[in-house]
């Protein structure tokens, strides 16, 4: 039976799109993304109402609100992804993203997006998560004294949510109220965050868990790259196992919680495992044959889950 708001008309679905964490490895994300807006037939922020995401998700997301299409990310993404992540150094990969941020997003800001947004990010000092976000109809509270995305420009925030200590340094903002915060990389609180955008969905836009429409993209997972050298792994491929393990289990227990506290929304979890060694790979992968490659994968995992993604959003 369909939902009837108390005139009798059917309520249309909120529409949710979740994007995970994952450094380079949001190619894939965007072979998933680019079937479906081919399958919608327009830009995809006509048919998400929310769309939150972490790190390179937040990337995707931020330019999904403001109207930019998934062929225009895709260009973005091959020009800029290889010269961040092929840097050596943490201070080079964090300058190196900085450009990225500021050139990509220039000046915009909250309130230019043109649906809902929320970009996560983790505050260094007082452990917690900073969520970005574009409407005061997200706010948890406090709804007299929000302000879009606290005042900073979305550069800044997508640079705090995709700074991915400590190969990554961490990113100072201010706000509108003038407070200066230290943030780090949203995957550290939530790589997968469907369980924030739940959130706002029922609890600030007080939308029925059956009228939920959640479609939650992550980067796949693959197995770990060779260690060449004793020293190289000591010294850099180890730290990035930890860090991808530490995201990994959070994304996760992040989909496990979403599937016992909220199995009664509608949901899509598109996120491939493989094994084949040819696809080794990390966050911080800038081989862009292989990038192409997951996004590729990526397309193709759309294919399993075509008929319900279509009866989400057709």
């Amino acid at each position: 039976m369909p939902n009837l708001d108390t005139a009798g008309v059917q309520v249309k679905p909120l529409r949710v799109l979740s994007l995970d964490g994952g450094g380079a490895k949001g190619f894939y994300t965007l072979g998933v993304l680019k079937e479906i807006e081919a399958m919608g037939g327009c830009p995809l922020h006509e048919k998400f109402d929310l769309i939150f995401g972490t790190s390179t998700g937040s990337i995707i997301a931020a330019l999904i609100a403001l109207g930019k299409s998934v062929e225009e990310i895709l260009a973005l993404y091959r020009e800029h992804v290889p010269k961040v992540m092929s840097n050596r150094t943490r201070a080079t990969r964090t300058a190196a993203l900085k450009k990225l941020a500021s050139e990509v997003f220039l000046d915009a800001a909250f309130t230019d997006v043109k649906t809902r947004v929320g970009i996560v990010a983790a505050n260094w000092q007082s452990e917690r998560p900073m969520i970005f976000k574009g409407s005061v109809d997200q706010a948890h509270g406090r709804a007299a004294s929000f302000v879009p995305g606290f005042g900073v420009r979305i550069a800044e925030a997508v640079q705090a949510s995709c700074s991915a200590y400590p190969f990554f340094e961490r990113t100072r903002v201010k706000t509108s109220t003038g407070e200066e915060i230290e943030l780090i990389d949203g995957g550290y609180c939530a790589n997968n965050p469907t369980l924030y955008a739940i959130a706002d969905a029922v609890h600030a836009l007080k939308r029925a868990r059956e009228d939920i429409r959640i479609v939650s993209v992550g980067c796949g997972v693959y197995p770990e790259p060779k260690k060449l050298s004793m020293w190289f792994a000591k010294n850099f491929l180890y730290g990035v196992e930890l860090l991808q393990k530490t995201l990994e289990i959070n994304t996760q227990s992040m989909d496990q919680l979403r599937q016992v506290l909220f199995h009664d929304v509608p949901t899509v979890r598109i996120s491939v495992t493989y094994t084949e060694p040819a696809l080794a790979t990390d966050l911080l992968e800038h081989d862009v044959s292989k990038l192409n490659v997951l996004f590729t994968r990526g397309r193709e995992s759309f294919s399993a889950h075509e008929k319900q993604l279509a009866a989400f959003l057709l």
